[in-house]
């Protein structure tokens, strides 16, 4: 199976199933002598790991990560770095009502017809479990982006259609971050946090789903990263983001509202000064032709409901008879709140992969 492999120059290839004995992530290109923090690491583990609230999905994994190579005395070597995450708590039983049958929305039929094998045990690849290799590879991107100063914060930004405010700009990253840690949904607004708790946790109780917004800024970013013409920064995180379990829709700086705008609405006016250029409004989200001007970068990840409900549904089996079937096992009502991790983690990766590529764009 291709695919399984992202960036160029800080490179991740991730591997295992959702219910095999474990999944994992090799990153090559990591340069030498970082500061390589485990309990960070396991930190970033944690916020995705499944289990943590009573509006995710209770399948109890610690995501104990394991570094196999690539770090001596607590720093990186600049060889490929493997980490190991054990499976603990599969129940592959929960799925052997759907040996033969596809599950509306999910990748049973698309896999099955592609490969002519699907491991039908929680979609096997194709299980979101594969985002903490993801994490784990994210979170060393992250070191690497602390050392030059560059900070990443996303949230629950909307879950069905309560919308949280916008982020207040005067709070730093680390103020944003306690607000969001002390509630289980991880929006940086309280009060909005509560009413997005109370819906999911109905919904949970219906037996249903339901999707939302996680909204991304990141701080800091020099000038200059990003590739024209086809890796522009904006399409790397595009990618990045469209490549997250559930992700239906990414947009940035004005989005989809730009194109209800003029020109002399939309366009950002630098202003006059011996500092580096800012420009009075954002509009560009913090990237203009591709590459980062200097001014925060902020984006916005849509996920659709989980497919997994418990209802009775009507499908096809694959033999193409009509057939029913109803969700069994353990799944997150909402997937925004362990997302969240996700979406900063795939970031991190692609501004570290765009960070090390923009070192060979001119002699000085």
């Amino acid at each position: 199976m291709a695919g399984n492999t992202f960036g160029q120059l800080f490179r991740i290839s991730t591997f295992g199933e959702s219910h095999g004995a474990a999944i994992g992530v090799i990153l090559d290109g990591c340069p030498a002598q970082l500061p390589i923090d485990l309990d960070f690491i396991q930190s970033e583990l944690d916020k995705r790991r499944p289990g943590q609230s009573k509006i995710t999905t209770q399948r109890k994994e610690s995501d104990t990560v394991q570094i196999l190579s690539g770090t001596f005395e607590g720093k990186s070597t600049g060889t490929p770095i493997a980490m190991l995450i054990p499976n603990e708590d599969q129940r592959s039983k929960d799925y052997s009502h759907n040996t033969d049958i596809y599950r509306p929305s999910h990748a049973d039929y698309t896999y099955d017809a592609k490969y002519g094998i699907r491991d039908h045990r929680g979609g096997g690849r194709s299980s979101a479990r594969e985002t903490a290799a993801r994490v784990a590879a994210g979170a060393i991107a992250k070191l690497l982006l602390k050392h030059h100063g560059i900070e990443i914060f996303a949230h629950v930004s909307a879950v069905g259609r309560i919308i949280a405010p916008n982020l207040e700009s005067s709070l730093t990253v680390d103020q944003l971050l306690e607000i969001r840690e002390e509630n289980i949904v991880r929006c940086a607004d309280p009060a909005t946090a509560r009413e997005m708790i109370e819906c999911i946790d109905g919904i949970r109780k219906d037996g249903d789903t339901i999707g939302g917004k996680v909204s991304c800024i990141i701080r800091n970013c020099p000038v200059g990263l990003g590739e024209p013409v086809f890796d522009k920064l904006h399409a790397d995180l595009g990618k990045a983001m469209l490549s997250i379990n559930a992700v239906h829709g990414f947009e940035y700086g004005s989005g989809f509202s730009g194109s209800e705008m003029r020109g002399s609405e939309h366009n950002d006016i630098f202003i006059p000064g011996n500092e580096a250029p800012k420009t009075l409004t954002n509009f560009s989200g913090g990237i203009q032709g591709g590459i980062s001007n200097g001014m925060e970068i902020n984006f916005t990840v849509a996920f659709k409901p989980v497919a997994t409900i418990m209802h009775n549904q009507q499908t096809i089996n694959a033999a193409g008879e009509a057939a029913e079937i109803k969700g069994k096992g353990r799944h997150d009502p909402c997937v925004v709140p362990r997302a969240v991790v996700i979406v900063e983690a795939m970031a991190a990766l692609v501004l570290a992969d765009q960070l090390l590529r923009n070192k060979s764009s001119k002699l000085d």
